[in-house]
């Protein structure tokens, strides 16, 4: 499920109103039906701020010349890197939908000559000045002879308007465009042209502005502005441009754009900007124009840039939990809100507002209950406001079930465990040694819960059908549970498991609505079977006669406790043979079999799990891969930051035996240090927080330095036994930390 999808659409932003000549009489080309992309987003506040005054170079003029005759649909692209259309293809976008087309259709019947519309005439095109060749080698006469007027006067003209514009950089200045493979733009000399400005005389780059100094931001807001009003359809059209261009073009834009918004938010200069109440839609129509290179982002695979490159750490810095309550309050409305735009949301950012989202929550349940014990007379008691669980060691699996079920009404309390016949309080290393060892158990091979696939490192859910599915419903709880209480855990499911779980990301109040099915593909088999999508791929790619060759029926065979059971992918499977027709039907039939069907029971336990524990709106802002880092971690290692941020007990970090210790760790190889990570606390994963958050402990054992060191993976302490060499200490940790088992409990 992609982002777009899970992020509710805001207000549809204005029209915006563009006079256009006649069109052409004749046949109107047949219009290309576009794929559907959700745009997140605020519309921008009605009205420009007219409050700037001064000289602002040629691309003053033309915004000017936008805000006086509406023509904000001419803008299709960045000044930078795409040119604007000619106004004359206007009329040749698509229609948005049927009913749109309904509402504009005008009646052909003839008018009498007193009302008919004059004719007017056709617009006079200005020849294209120059070609890439051309100005290429203006450029290089202009830095061998430092007279750059030729060069000044290319910019100067063709920057002066829309059909200047057009003619120098369309192909064609006179043809309409209707494709969204195409934009008729000649990338390459926008390119040449953006490029050779950067290396320019400052006069000509200030009458040029590229938009990377706060003294520009008031013309570049303008022009996100008009960006940000255009139609549904043209957005369509600029996405799908934007996916084409380069990284190295693309990611500026994007840099561009966070910068803009974090200089608005802090300004370092205040007096640089016009007053907050008169550029209030800064910050939206940035926000809006982001929206759409998101989108760009996400058409492509892999995508141009990491999701990651769109987070904006300022935002880190603002009242998260006031944006957070504005739009759960008044959700994509004209009232604006980060949130209506999560992609900017750092992940730290979004673990703190699911944080105090869920701490209000357990606040608010464990008040309720005391006001019901109050309100009943009854002594209130402080363990009415935990999830308390009372386990035995020798039936954890079940006493954890029995206890979550009849808990229900609890699980949104902090999380506290007693281990039965064990004194000591739980002070957060009963609930992480519970966590460990519960996943250790469930996630056994000899538990028949899920099954382990070696080539892929990870595990997968158990096809085989039983009559209770409680204990995936459990394993959800526990996912739920540890993002609840920012506990890590060492589960290694495939991306397309937590996919599966925003599929949808609230629970839909129809109990009979499928959850955890989503669109899965090749992509998402090769990261759980990869033997099977390669041999898969391959039959996709096979030139020969693929019925003669394989022949195979729509009928795939599972073993299940022994026995060899067969399944259709459609009806009458067995008797339809795959063809080199039908072979894409069939392999998408056989994925969708495999990683929905055949696993739907069990997954929508774990799924309903789950969100027994974390219903909240902030599931909405996530994306699959940072629930996979809120719940395992981030597999992001900095031995330095764990350095900077241990503590110790029984040694200082001058000591000889911690200094042989750093260099020991800092100089192994990542497989080693991940090892010593899972040794020492139970994950070779990062929390959201980063190694600080880790608490990470190194503690004297004044045992014989013949010993091991010994790892209390509910603390994350290490105990380390003072060697007296760097040689020994490598040796013996080395030992300790490849040859520890499962959670190297003591």
């Amino acid at each position: 499920m992609s982002e777009a999808d899970r992020v509710p659409s805001p207000a549809a932003p204005p029209a915006v109103a563009a006079s256009a000549p006649e069109e052409k009489k004749g046949k109107e080309p047949e219009r290309e039906k576009l794929p559907p992309i959700v745009s997140a987003g605020a519309s921008a506040p009605a009205g420009l701020d007219r409050g700037f005054k001064g000289q602002i170079s040629a691309f003053s003029s033309v915004i000017s010349t936008v805000n006086q005759k509406k023509e904000a649909t001419e803008n299709r692209s960045s000044p930078t890197h795409l040119a604007f259309p000619n106004i004359k293809n206007v009329r040749d976008l698509p229609p948005v939908s049927l009913d749109v087309r309904q509402k504009q259709r005008i009646s052909t019947d003839p008018l009498s000559s007193e009302i008919k519309a004059p004719v007017l005439p056709e617009p006079i095109l200005p020849v294209q000045p120059k070609t890439m060749k051309d100005f290429l080698e203006d450029v290089e006469k202009a830095k061998s002879s430092g007279d750059w007027k030729t060069v000044y006067d290319f910019y100067l003209t063709t920057f002066d308007s829309f059909p200047e514009l057009s003619a120098a950089f369309k192909k064609d200045a006179s043809a309409s465009f209707n494709t969204i493979e195409d934009s008729g733009i000649n990338a390459k000399f926008v390119n040449a042209v953006y490029d050779a400005l950067l290396n320019t005389p400052q006069d000509i780059q200030k009458t040029n502005p590229q938009f990377n100094n706060t003294s520009t931001y008031v013309i570049y807001a303008h022009l996100l502005r008009q960006t940000a009003s255009l139609v549904e359809a043209d957005h369509h059209f600029l996405a799908h441009w934007f996916k084409k261009l380069s990284q190295k073009r693309f990611k500026p834009l994007v840099e561009r754009l966070l910068q803009f918004i974090s200089l608005r938010l802090f300004p370092a200069k205040p007096e640089e900007f016009p007053p907050i109440s008169k550029c209030s839609w800064w910050i939206p129509s940035a926000s809006k124009v982001l929206a759409l290179l998101n989108t760009a982002n996400n058409l492509v695979h892999p995508p141009l840039i990491p999701y990651t490159d769109f987070y904006n750490s300022t935002l880190d810095h603002i009242d998260l939990m006031e944006e957070y309550h504005t739009w759960q309050s008044f959700g994509n409305s004209h009232r604006f809100s980060f949130c209506q735009y999560p992609f900017v949301i750092s992940i730290a950012a979004k673990k703190i507002i699911i944080q105090r989202d869920s701490e209000q929550q357990m606040i608010s349940i464990a008040r309720q209950s005391l006001v019901d014990k109050v309100s009943r007379r009854q002594r209130p008691d402080m363990n009415m406001l935990f999830l308390n669980m009372k386990v035995r060691r020798t039936h954890l699996v079940s006493d954890s079930l029995d206890e979550l079920t009849r808990k229900r009404a609890d699980l949104k309390k902090k999380l506290k465990v007693t281990f039965v016949g064990e004194a000591g309080l739980d002070m957060g290393g009963l609930t992480k040694e519970w966590f460990l060892l519960l996943i250790r158990q469930i996630f056994h091979p000899d538990y028949g819960m899920f099954t382990y696939h070696k080539d892929s490192y990870c595990h997968w859910f158990s096809s085989f059908k039983c009559d209770n599915y409680s204990e995936f419903r459990l394993v959800g709880i526990l996912m739920g549970l540890a993002v609840y209480n920012s506990i890590t855990l060492d589960i290694r499911f495939p991306p397309c498991c937590y996919k599966k779980l925003l599929s949808p990301p609230i629970v839909p109040s129809d109990q009979n609505t499928p959850v955890g099915i989503c669109s899965v593909t090749t992509d998402d088999l090769c990261q759980i079977m990869p033997e099977l999508a390669h041999g898969l791929s391959e039959l996709l790619s096979y030139e020969g006669n693929v019925e003669e060759d394989f022949y195979s029926t729509f009928q795939v065979f599972q073993e299940e406790f022994g026995i060899i059971k067969s399944y259709n992918l459609k009806p009458g499977g067995d008797k339809i043979p795959v063809t080199n027709q039908n072979r894409k039907e069939y392999v998408q039939l056989y994925i969708d079999f495999l990683l929905n069907k055949s696993i739907y029971k069990q997954f929508a336990a774990f799924y309903y799990g789950f969100h027994s524990v974390c219903a909240s709106n902030a599931l909405m802002l996530l994306r699959p891969e940072e629930v996979e880092i809120l719940v395992c971690g981030s597999p992001e290692l900095d031995m330095h930051a764990l350095q900077r941020s241990t503590q110790y007990d029984g040694y200082a970090k001058t000591d000889l035996t911690i200094r042989y210790f750093w260099d020991v760790v800092l100089g192994f190889p990542l497989d080693l240090q991940k090892k010593l990570l899972h040794f020492t606390t139970g994950s070779d994963r990062v929390p959201v927080g980063g190694m600080a958050d880790l608490n990470f402990k190194i503690s004297k054992n004044e045992t014989s330095t013949n010993w091991l060191p010994v790892a209390h993976t509910c603390f994350n302490q290490l105990c380390l036994p003072p060697y007296k060499s760097k040689k020994d200490l490598k040796q013996k940790l080395i030992i300790g930390i490849s040859n520890s088992e499962g959670f190297g409990l003591e």
